[in-house]
């Protein structure tokens, strides 16, 4: 039997269980056919419940007629009809393959607008009708007339200068404009088949690749990713063992955000990434709370990398873009500028828009690294309106495409707005309510780009709204302004009511900025000398941060973000303005250790944890064998021979009658004793840079060893 007969007949009262209309529904019929072609949407009156349905039939080549389906409420749209007749006004359908034969028995009335009659199945009958409909591709048209102007007035609003959109019916798309410039300089207009960057729209993809894995048994949602990653490891040993493919999807890992690890570590790997997941600390126990995470994301789809042993990028292509013709679309922004029609980025600065860099995050890429156009995106949204098909073709099955758009966790969100309800998360989207409507969607935001993908399935709506501005609501504002129209609903002035509130959040956090000073303690000085901040300072999570010293300030250095810095107060220095903000105003604290050396620093990098910790590391030359050479030798304290030797890239002191001492590099040149490590020796050396002696300093006493000649 049809997969989708047994969905159907969930939504049907108890005693008709069998009777299914969401299936692929059999009306014979023969001749007359022009009295029943174009779109006819109807009910089936059950106990209890309506099920709404339409049919849509349309003449054959060489004559006949043929027809399909759609069961909004199923998420079935376009399945196909059999052996379609009419005659006089006579008309019944059977649903084929349906224990107990169910039969539709109407007539047409004489207006040729209703068909009306009884449902017969089991000895059991009820009512249906249809109704005569306009063409829902040309009813969509119609209600967007004049959104062009719509369109453009928004973007004034929000500064935004280029803009595509691309609106689906079904599977025809009815709407594609571009707005405004995807380079302001060259005054090049953004058309539908400009290339933006989509950011976090990306996670859906990753999740239909997953998606893709699961419907040919490759992994499973609810087993442990240690199944497939043996080494996987969070911080937490529990959920090191439990976690799963759809934890990593649903954003419930227990960890927030931590980006800072992955942004612009353009040396970083997929695999070292999801290394630093064992040093990251989560804020809440496993699937107890919503904390969106790009690195679960990556871990996604770097899941699928070692279950394929293909990388994420051609399982992209092998699974959702070949087959959907989607060869424009990439995964990094250097290759999209590559293309004869791509956007630039811009941000909003001091008042101004202007160009930004482009951010390159392919290391990232499972969480948001494709760049496509409307027109292109405009066929992956096809494939979620229809079950996981594109012109007949199955890429995934229609149960694991509900299955993402199917709320697995809770937000925790509250209502803004009361025609819309506070969003759930499925996989890979967002999952809410649009005044009654079911709405599945998913923004992205990244450097410059600001993406709006939206989807009500039960109403056969896709939209995608690729922008060319940095941190703009507007895709969701124009989402929400089509709706209003295509559904008939009385219209909302989002746009207006959110461009009046950004106003005034914008003037009161330029009045905020104006006060930061008050969080300063004044009249303090740094403790150390400039000089002694600078060097390494390294965090097993996220890497190594450097501290130079330049012309009277520090400049701290991190994934290749340089950020010049200004003693704030005491032992904390500011994150000065540069063209990259990414750490401006973040506050570094340094820490000195019981030697009075500068040992560590502290930073927010991660909000909802403490703050982050970096430890200052040793002088590097004190790992380099070549270096350690001129340490080598023999020692005497008094009554006692000590012999310094290198074993590798590392010193040794070896006592006689002892066993042998291993020396660890610390601060300041020295080196401790790692197995008394209150104990440190500090080499001395003459004028001519010659080593001459140790001090073995210990609390309460400093011993020298004169090296002999």
């Amino acid at each position: 039997m049809n997969k989708n007969l047994s969905l159907l007949r969930r939504s049907v009262a108890p005693t008709i269980a069998s009777v299914v209309v969401i299936a692929a529904l059999s009306v014979f019929a023969r001749g007359q056919s022009s009295t029943v072609e174009g779109h006819w949407e109807g009910t089936v009156q059950t106990p209890g419940t309506a099920l709404v349905f339409s049919v849509d039939f349309s003449a054959k080549t060489g004559g006949g007629i043929s027809g399909a389906i759609s069961i909004p409420a199923q998420n079935a749209a376009g399945l196909p009809l059999e052996k379609l007749a009419v005659k006089d006004a006579d008309i019944s359908f059977v649903i084929a393959g349906v224990p107990g034969e169910p039969t539709f028995s109407g007539k047409l009335d004489p207006g040729g607008a209703r068909i009306s009659g009884q449902l017969n199945q089991g000895g059991q009958s009820f009512p249906f009708t249809l109704e005569r409909k306009q063409d829902p591709v040309a009813q969509s048209k119609e209600a967007l007339a004049g959104f062009d102007q719509v369109a453009t007035d928004a973007m004034k609003k929000f500064d935004v200068p280029g803009m595509a959109i691309a609106i689906v019916k079904g599977k025809q798309i009815v709407y594609s404009r571009g707005f405004g410039y995807r380079d302001v300089e060259k005054q090049l207009p953004a058309t539908p088949d400009t290339l933006f960057a989509i950011g976090s729209s990306t996670k859906a993809f990753t999740t239909f690749v997953l998606g893709t894995l699961v419907d040919e048994g490759k992994i499973e949602w609810e087993k442990p990713v240690r199944n497939y990653i043996p080494w996987f490891k969070l911080y937490d040993a529990s959920a090191s063992e439990h976690i799963t493919p759809r934890d990593l999807v649903t954003h419930r890992s227990g960890l927030p955000r931590h980006d800072l690890v992955w942004y612009n570590n353009y040396d970083a790997t997929r695999k070292w990434l999801v290394e630093r997941l064992a040093y990251l600390e989560p804020t809440a126990d496993l699937r107890t709370q919503f904390q969106y995470n790009n690195l679960m994301f990556l871990t996604a789809g770097y899941l699928s990398e070692v279950v394929t042993g293909k990388t994420w990028e051609q399982n992209v292509r092998d699974r959702i873009l070949d087959p959907l013709g989607m060869q424009r679309t990439t995964f990094s922004v250097l290759e999209m500028q590559k293309d004869s029609d791509f956007s630039q980025p811009y941000q909003k600065k001091d008042d101004r828009v202007v160009k930004m860099p482009f951010r390159q995050i392919t290391n990232i890429g499972p969480a948001g690294a494709i760049n496509s156009s409307v027109n292109e995106m405009s066929r992956w949204v096809v494939v979620h309106l229809n079950g996981g098909k594109y012109e007949g073709k199955e890429l995934a099955k229609a149960s694991t495409v509900d299955d993402m758009h199917t709320s697995h966790m809770t937000t925790g969100e509250t209502n803004e707005h009361s025609e819309i309800s506070p969003a759930d998360y499925g996989m890979g989207w967002f999952v809410q309510a649009y005044r009654g409507h079911q709405w599945v969607q998913h923004g992205g935001n990244i450097d410059g780009f600001s993406a709006m993908v939206a989807l009500f399935p039960q109403d056969g709506v896709g939209i995608v709204v690729l922008t060319n501005l940095n941190a703009t609501p507007l895709g969701s504002l124009l989402v929400q302004t089509a709706m209003d129209r295509l559904l008939g609903l009385k219209p909302i002035d989002w746009i207006g009511v959110a461009a009046a509130k950004r106003a005034k959040g914008e003037e009161a956090t330029k009045e905020g900025a104006k006060k930061k000073e008050v969080t300063r303690m004044q009249g303090t000085h740094p403790a150390h000398n400039l000089e002694d901040y600078a060097g390494d300072y390294e965090n097993l999570g996220y890497g190594v941060l450097k501290v130079s010293a330049h012309e009277g300030h520090l400049e701290a250095v991190f994934n290749g973000i340089n950020t010049p810095l200004e003693h704030w107060h005491y032992e904390t220095f500011s994150g000065l303005k540069t063209d990259d903000a990414s750490f401006e105003d973040m506050k570094y604290t340094f820490q000195t250790d019981s030697r009075g050396y500068v040992s560590a620093l502290s930073a927010p990098f991660e909000p909802a944890v403490k703050d982050i910790v970096f430890v200052k590391k040793p002088d590097a030359r004190l790992f380099d064998a070549e270096y350690l050479k001129r340490f080598a030798g023999s020692y005497e304290l008094p009554g006692q021979a000590i012999a310094i030797g290198l074993k590798g890239n590392a010193l040794t002191a070896i006592v006689p009658g002892s066993p042998a001492l291993d020396l660890v590099p610390v601060l300041g040149g020295d080196f401790a004793i790692k197995q008394a490590q209150i104990v440190t020796i500090h080499f001395v050396t003459d004028s001519a840079g010659n080593v001459t002696a140790f001090e073995l300093r210990q609390p309460g006493v400093v011993l020298t060893a004169k090296r002999k000649q």
